[in-house]
This record gives C-alpha cells, structure tokens and sequence, in this order.
C-alpha cells in the first residue's frame, strides 16, 4: 500500500487522544498537526445526507479548510468510481463512505489509510464494541463508524392484537406462534415477508451465534454448517414450509408498500434506520406500529445483530490525510455528530445512545413510544465477532440468483441454497485473488 503520510501526522496523535467524546463538550479536534497555512479543501464522498450538516461547524473551526460533500451515487456506483481512480491515479477523494461489508474489499488489497497513526485506536471504547469490529481488520482501524443500523422488530400492534398476540414476541418461538395466530386472519395476512432476502437470514444466524465467515487477510473461510447456523436456517426454513412467510411480495415494491400501510404484513425484522423509511411508505398504519428488540433464541437472552449502517475511511492516496482525519473525527466522533443526529442520524457512539435527551425521544406514527430506548439497547447487544468476506458485495446479488428457485417455486431447501451459494463464492473469491475454501 502507498504512504504518503506526512510527517506532521504523529503529532495528532497526542492531542486526538484527548478527546472525551462527550457530546456537547470540548469534542473539538485539536488543530496540531493539520496544515493551517495554506487553504484546503476536502472532497468528501458519502451518500448520507446528514454528513454535510457537520460542515459548517468544521469550517468554522478550520477557515482555511472548504470541505465539498459530494454524493458520488448509490454505494456500487461509489465503489466502482474510487477503485476506478485509484487504479487512474487522480481523482481520489479525501474521505469516502463504506457499508460494513464492504470495507474488507479496499482494506485488505492496501487501498485505505490504517487510522491507528491518528490515535484511532483511542477512541475505540467509545463505541458499540461490535460497530469498532466492522471497522477493525486484521487488528487495524480502517475507518470510523459512522451510522449504524441493530437489528430489531418493528411491528403492527393493531393486527397482532386482532389476531390475539397481546405483546410482541420475546422468542423465536413465541414469533413461530404468533406467525400462525395473524396467518388464521386468513386472505394474505403473514406475519411477515421475505423474498430472499439475505440480510434478514444473516440477522437470525448472527443473533444465534452463528459465524459463517472467517477471514484472516486475504483467507476466507466459508461454512454453513456451525451449530447457530444450522439452527436459524432450520427455523426459517420451517416458516417458510408451513406458509407462514409472504414470499410473493417483495422488499421496497408497492405491493410491500401496500401490505404495510394495509396490515397484511404484521411485521419487519429491519435496521434501525426503517424509523425514517416506514411512515412514508405506511402512513395509514401511523400510531399502530411499535419497535420491540428481535426476539432471542432462548427466554431471558439479550443478543442482537446488525442490519445495515456504514463507516468512512480515508483512502491511501488521499492527498489531505491529516486535514482528512480532523473532519473524519469531528462528524462521527466529535462536535459534528450531534447536528447529524438532529438530522437523523441513527450512531453507535455510546455517550449519545445514552443521552436522555436521545432517548426520550418520542414519534406519533409509533404510537409516541420511546423507541430510541429500544434501539439503542439493541446497538449495545449486537453480537461481536462476526465477519463479511472481502467480496460480500458480489456474493449478496449472488444470493438473490441462487435463491431464486426456492422462493419463486418453492423447488430446494435453504440449506441447498446456501451449500450453492457457498460454491459459487468460493469459486468467485479465489478469481479474484483471495484464498477460499
């Protein structure tokens, strides 16, 4: 990987590590080490909208630093367009965005900056723990989380009261049951749909326990068959058997849309970030959704997983490090985060999953429930140790292929499908230079 670090880095490390991390307070990155004699101006690209709220506090901060947030498309188009100037030599952006699971596939070839030279690693505690592993790589710090996404239940009060579920399930058991109760309301009443979707999959199996995917550099490991796994898949498999998931409709369709706003889809096993998707796609279900945490494997447990939410890293050939780093730390970490929370931001920084103010906050369309309370309890029990292979990108539009005949046709199991898919990815991986097995 190219260095080009300047020498003047090493002296932030010593005022970075300072920082409390405390919102409200003095979050304020240290302007030691970041050029002050000369006008800067940091291209930024990230596809959230809440990014350029830190920016006029930062500029203020730093006169002599213009930083340009530019949306550089969907997160594929963004990917093809920096792998397309790094390999051009020109054109690198000082900051760029990554979900989760793509990291690994910049990180491990050398093409981001190792954060661990800025005091990264300092700051680490003041994260969810299982946020700082996604940006963790082989030991290394590549980026800084930026929002997050735990997994929880969001469901109709309303219609699993009209099937007879008087609280939302607490097991996967009691969700089994409840699946029946709202599937005897007859019509196209399901307690939920999924059409392939790997995500919803991956949140059962990473709750459990389940670790299909171990990667150590560019070795990957790929197994199915690990006892958390196996008992996800076996449970789904068994909603899907007995009819009690809509596999016809699909996810972000006007038939998904329809069955939300109708009650024909009871529930979503969804990111955190759906508090800002659902109202507008359900509106006349406004006061009878609530959040509940996913329901556990086992009565009393307290285990979650994540669905969704992102990081920035700095590439390694980003012009601007030092200058690059002081905004990176400002808007995930610092004085920068709170106005992207006011925005919508959902973060795993635990001081403001904790602030009260935070947490009491309250929205008619979920019955004024204080779902933030929810959430934030769900970030702090999201399982650690979980991995995505390097070419997860590739390998989730994979899924949707390989899946196809048991969700279309009903032809297969989900234990076919992933034995399929792990083939397929193995043979994907190791073309592209990683060691699969």
């Amino acid at each position: 990987m190219k260095k080009r670090i300047l020498a003047a880095a090493v002296a932030t490390v010593a005022t970075l590590v300072a920082l409390t991390g405390c919102t409200g307070s003095s979050d304020a990155p240290s302007s030691a080490g970041v050029p002050t004699d000369k006008p800067i101006t940091l291209k930024v690209w990230s596809w959230d909208g809440t990014v350029k709220e830190a920016v006029p506090g930062f500029e203020k901060l730093y006169p002599n630093i213009t930083v340009d947030v530019i949306n550089a498309g969907s997160s594929t188009d963004e990917y093809t367009a920096l792998d397309n100037a790094i390999q051009a030599g020109s054109g690198v952006p000082d900051i760029a965005m990554f979900e989760y699971f793509s990291l690994p596939l910049f990180a491990i070839p050398g093409k981001l900056t190792d954060l661990s030279q800025f005091g990264a690693e300092d700051i680490a505690s003041d994260y969810v723990d299982a946020a700082w592993g996604n940006v963790t790589i082989d030991g290394k710090p590549y980026a800084l989380p930026s929002d997050y996404g735990p997994a929880a239940l969001f469901y109709n009060q309303a219609v699993l009261a009209e099937a007879g579920v008087t609280a939302p399930p607490a097991t996967w058991d009691e969700f089994y049951e409840a699946a029946k109760k709202v599937r005897a309301l007859g019509g196209d009443h399901y307690i939920t749909n999924d059409s392939a979707d790997i995500f919803l999959l991956l949140s059962l199996i990473w709750e459990g326990g389940g670790r299909p995917f171990t990667v150590d550099g560019s070795n990957v490991t790929i197994d199915f068959t690990d006892a958390g796994t196996t008992r996800a898949v076996e449970y789904w498999q068994k909603m899907l058997d007995e009819d009690l998931v809509n596999t016809k409709v699909s996810g972000w369709s006007d038939d998904w849309n329809r069955g939300l706003n109708e009650g024909t889809i009871a529930t979503q096993i969804i990111g955190s970030w759906f508090t800002s998707t659902l109202p507008e796609r359900a509106p006349d279900a406004a006061g009878d959704f609530r959040i509940a945490p996913l329901p556990q494997w086992e009565a009393g447990e307290a285990s979650g997983s994540e669905n969704g939410g992102s990081a920035m890293a700095i590439p390694a050939d980003a012009k601007n490090k030092e200058a690059a780093y002081a905004f990176l730390e400002y808007f995930t970490h610092g004085d920068g985060l709170q106005p992207r929370i006011d925005a919508g931001a959902f973060v795993p920084k635990l001081s403001n999953l904790d602030d009260e103010e935070f947490l009491a906050t309250t929205n008619e369309f979920f019955g004024d429930q204080k779902y933030n309370e929810v959430l934030a309890e769900s970030s702090k029990n999201v399982a650690t140790g979980w991995q995505y292979p390097p070419f997860f990108g590739w390998a989730r539009t994979s899924y949707e292929d390989v899946s196809a005949p048991l969700y279309n046709s009903g032809k297969g199991t989900l234990a076919d499908v992933l034995e399929t898919w792990k083939q397929r990815s193995i043979e994907y991986g190791n073309e592209q230079g990683f060691t699969v097995e």
